[in-house]
């Protein structure tokens, strides 16, 4: 079985580390963990791994987050993924700092990178994990914050969640989203 986890960001120094790229963050995380390391492939760096059977394809898209889709279709036609082994991760306004929620499907909630991937793969029914990274911030200053680079303090909160996140994903390739979500929603 083969499962396309990818993480929303944006390419570019000048958006390492900030709150908007939780999603590559946490694919990089889980790249070390399992040893494996990301190389340049069409629209973004890819990184796999297997794990007792089962392949993991780590995408971090280099399209911007607002063209995510074009890559994650390539890449789910390209490996054969079936839409039920595709996992999105990205950042959250609406839930608190270091959140971590699982779920099947859902709307986009105004994330770009979602609505972009809806558009491309013609459905919102496929895995996503969501990454709080809160809404602490004045009203009209939506893009500073997410653009924003990770206060001291808040790293001190998302680093374990990292941690927390990548094993969301080994699980959901081993459990389904169903178990994975029971397991550490809410947690």
């Amino acid at each position: 079985m083969k499962y396309l986890i990818t993480g929303l960001g944006n390419i570019g120094p000048e958006y390492h580390e900030t709150r908007h790229n939780i999603g590559f963050m946490v694919l990089d995380s889980l790249a070390t963990r399992m040893e494996t390391s990301f190389s340049s492939c069409r629209y973004g760096d890819k990184a796999e791994f297997r794990n007792k059977g089962r392949q993991f394809i780590l995408l971090k898209p280099s399209t911007y987050m607002n063209r995510s889709g074009r890559a994650v279709h390539y890449w789910m036609t390209n490996e054969k993924i079936e839409l039920e082994n595709l996992l999105v991760v990205m950042d959250d306004l609406a839930l608190p700092l270091g959140t971590l929620r699982m779920k099947g499907f859902g709307g986009a909630g105004g994330h770009n990178g979602l609505i972009h991937i809806n558009e491309m793969l013609g459905t919102e029914a496929y895995a996503r994990l969501r990454f709080g990274i809160g809404g602490d911030f004045p009203k009209g200053f939506q893009s500073q914050y997410v653009l924003g680079k990770w206060l001291p303090d808040e790293r001190l909160v998302i680093n374990p969640r990292i941690e927390k996140a990548a094993e969301m994903i080994v699980s959901f390739g081993m459990q389904g989203v169903g178990r994975t979500m029971t397991l550490f929603n809410n947690k």
